[in-house]
Formats: C-alpha cells, structure tokens, sequence
C-alpha cells in the first residue's frame, strides 16, 4: 500500500511491518504447533529420548484444562457485560470524544491500559467493543487494524503492573504459594511490589510512550484501512428480545430468576469480601469471573437476553479452547523432558543466565530471559511458579530486592505478549480480525518497549535496598 504523505515514517514502518505480517504469519494455532515442534526438537537436542518427547505431549496437552476454562469465562464474562445495554450505551459515549482517526487509536490504547489495570479479560472485550463502535464512524476514517492493536496494550505493556498481576497476587497470599517459593521469598504484600513508587514511575512511562507510538503509527486518513476493507461488519446492534409465544418461556423473559440469582450471589460475594482483604478476593480468576456472570445477568435483566448474549460470546472463545492445550504441551516439554544430563531445556535456560548475573546485571539478564521464557509459556502465574524457585533465589542470593525482583518478570513477561497470539484470542475473537492484523503495529510498540523497559527496571532497581524474606 502506497503510503499518504501525510502519514508519518512511523505510520509508513508500522504499515509495512503490518503488510509483513499479513503476508508471512499464519494462523495462531500454526504458530503454536510451530512452536511445539521446536521446544520438542530442542529437548531431543539435548539428548532427550523421543518416546519422553511425546509422553510430555500428550501428558501437558490437558494440563492447563482449568486455565482454559477460566479463560474461556473471562472472555465470556467480560462480553456479556460488555454488550449489556448499560454498557453499550457507555461504550457508545465514548466512541464520540475522538475527533479523528489517529485519536481515536490513541483513544483505545488509553481505555484499554487503564481497563487492563483492572483486569486484563475486561481490557480486551471493552477495547474490542469500543473499536468497533468507532469502526461504525466513518467520519473518523480510522484505521481499524491500528485500533485493534491499540485495544491489545492493556496486555501488551501495563496488565502485569496492575491489580491482576499473577505473580504479585501469588506472593501476596502465602496459602497460595508452593512451599518451594514460600520457604524463598517469604510473604511479599503489595507495598512491596506493584505499590511501590519505582512501579507507579514505570507504568506512567509505559503509559505515555504506549500512547505516543500508539497515535504515531497510526495510518492517515487516505491510507487506513477500515473495518470494511478488512472485510469486516462492525455494526453491533443488540437483537431485540422475541415476544413469548409458549408459557414455558415465562421465566426466561422474567426477572425473577435473576433477581433471585444475583441475591444468592450477593451473599457469597459479601462473605468473600467481609473474610478476606478486598485485593485478595478479587485477584482469584473463579471470583473474578463469578462477579462478571451475575453482574452481566444483572444489567440484562431477563434470562432470555442474558443467554443470547452468552451464545453471541461462545464463538469468540473458540481460539482459546483449540489453542491452550498446546501451550500446556510447550510448558511439560520445557520443564519435564530431561536431556542426557538429566536437566530440563528451562533449568539450561535459566542456568546460563543465573551463571552470568551479577546485582549490578540482575535486572537485565532477568528481564530478558522472562521475556524469552514468556514467548513459549505465555501463561503468568504458571510461569512464575516455573521460574520463581531459581530467579528468587538468586535474588535472595545477590541480596537483590525481592518485590522489584517479582516486577522485573512482571514488566518483562508482558513484553512477547506484544507479539504472541497467546493471549490475543479473546480480543480477535470480538474484532473478526487475525493476529497478523495486529502484529504489524504491535511489534513497532515491542521495538521502542523492549529497551526502554529493560532500562527502566535497572535504573529504578538502583533505588531500593534488600529486605530479608519476611515468612508468614
């Protein structure tokens, strides 16, 4: 595509990264088969027998069943609320501030970073939501591709800084930690993690370099693609309930049950919180999505309109469902196959980086190697299990700040998410798009991110001093 000379040289780079990856990436479920395959023939490599190559396969292709589920009722839960009637009407109020189609991208990507500060599940179908409230003006002339991408920063730059922080929320509740980590780090409360003044510094710089890039890189009008080029419908209208035409149908165009429902509801979720602390509650995924189902049965009111909302939502959980059960398989080749050494491919990953990392280099060989780690296990508390035992450690080792430790692999694990289709799904869902679609602008913000993280995390790790394991 011929670029407009109105366009920027980073809307021209980000648009040629797009027209790259439109042409050149596959489907995400290729590139999580691809990717398989090269963990597997990396642990054969490494003197590993094949027979123990398949067996991790096929033992790790179920393990992350309940994650999927969560996550299916993540995306489930957050559309159902998304598409109530209160919300689409909030949705469309918002859609009217932008005043052209650069804003507007901007618009998302600050929607969705401070959503994803929430939670990240409701990031994704909100800013989903919202793009295509905005692909619907087409006074904006928007680029619909550019706006996707945007909608993704909330995972793509700043959830992990946030309140839905898996590794933060792990160490913050000791009856949740692995005694392998607990007898490590000790209790780490917020203050010590994403509380901390360093973090607040970091997510305000990742914030407004997110939005710099975001608007940037953003097409101009004459050379946007919008969502109709991208052959997409963004109409979203919700469908009026049809009248009822047996009396079996009576309670489901009733609010009784719902009322009934969410009153039970109310009662479980006022224990919750009245017996444990507000951040603790919430940061369960079970609780986290329970709240949604009966708030979204809540703002539908009737049964018949919650469900149909639930059926609009299933289909965009279909990536989710299809793909988790590989990443399952990545993360046993890459922890239980053992080589000819009897050492796993992460315990040789995390060696040479733990052999080579000094106090003064902690932060960097950390946060690279989490990033490298997080582009094959794109799964933020598994993952943190996986690494905390040896990363912890050595902090504890190097006498190196365990909280900024625990926010060095959260900043640094968000990083491949830029570029990851892992965590993509429920938002490609919502949109109609492909990853492809999105990674061209997205990896412009993997560009300019990557070093200025890495540099963020040695310089406000400078600032702060050890304090010894405090055990619960």
């Amino acid at each position: 595509m011929a670029a407009d000379i109105e366009d920027s040289r980073y809307a021209r780079f980000a648009l040629r990264c797009s027209s790259f990856a439109e042409k050149w990436f596959p489907d995400s479920w290729v590139f999580a088969a691809l990717a398989v395959i090269i963990v597997a023939v990396a642990t054969m490599a490494m003197g590993a027998k094949p027979t123990d190559a398949a067996m991790a396969f096929g033992d790790g292709f179920w393990s992350l069943i309940p994650f999927t589920m969560q996550m299916a009722f993540v995306v489930i839960g957050g559309y159902v609320v998304a598409s109530s009637p209160p919300a689409v009407k909030l949705i469309d109020r918002l859609a009217r501030i932008p005043k052209n189609g650069r804003s507007a991208v901007a618009w998302v990507a600050l929607i969705s970073m401070v959503a994803s500060l929430l939670n990240w599940g409701l990031s994704l179908v909100f800013g989903g939501l919202l793009v295509r409230a905005l692909a619907r003006r087409t006074d904006l002339k928007m680029d619909y591709r550019a706006a996707g991408a945007a909608a993704y920063l909330g995972l793509g730059a700043v959830w992990a800084l946030g309140l839905s922080s898996s590794a933060a929320q792990l160490q913050a509740n000791p009856a949740s930690l692995p005694p392998s980590i607990l007898s490590i780090t000790g209790v780490i409360p917020f203050t010590q993690t994403i509380f901390l003044w360093q973090s607040g510094v970091m997510l305000l710089a990742l914030i407004v370099i997110s939005l710099i890039i975001a608007y940037a890189t953003a097409p101009g009008p004459n050379t946007a693609r919008d969502a109709k080029a991208c052959g997409i419908d963004p109409s979203f209208n919700l469908p009026p309930l049809q009248p009822r035409t047996r009396p079996g149908e009576w309670l489901e165009h009733s609010p009784l049950l719902t009322i009934l429902l969410v009153l039970l509801a109310a009662g479980w979720l006022f224990h919750e919180f009245s017996t444990k602390p507000a951040i603790s509650a919430i940061s369960g995924l079970n609780t986290y999505n329970f709240l949604f189902l009966m708030l979204g049965a809540l703002l539908h009111w009737r049964p018949r309109s919650f469900l149909d909302a639930v059926a609009r939502a299933v289909p965009t959980t279909t990536g989710v469902l299809i793909q988790f059960p590989l990443y399952g398989s990545i993360a046993a080749l890459m922890t239980t196959v053992k080589g000819s050494d009897a050492q796993t491919l992460a315990h040789h990953i995390s060696t040479f980086f733990v052999s080579i990392a000094s106090h003064d280099t902690y932060a960097l060989l950390m946060g690279v190697y989490s990033a490298i780690l997080g582009f094959f296990i794109p799964s933020g508390g598994g993952k943190w299990i996986i690494e905390a035992p040896y990363v912890m450690q050595v902090a504890t080792d190097l006498n190196y700040h365990l909280g900024w430790a625990v926010q060095i692999y959260n900043a640094a694990e968000a990083l491949p998410n830029l570029i990851n289709p892992f965590y993509m799904l429920p938002l490609l869902g919502v949109l109609g798009l492909k990853a492809r679609d999105l990674i061209g602008f997205s990896f412009v913000q993997l560009l300019v991110h990557t070093p200025l993280v890495l540099f963020l995390l040695w310089a406000l790790g400078t600032t702060l001093t050890y304090t010894a394991p405090v055990m619960p």
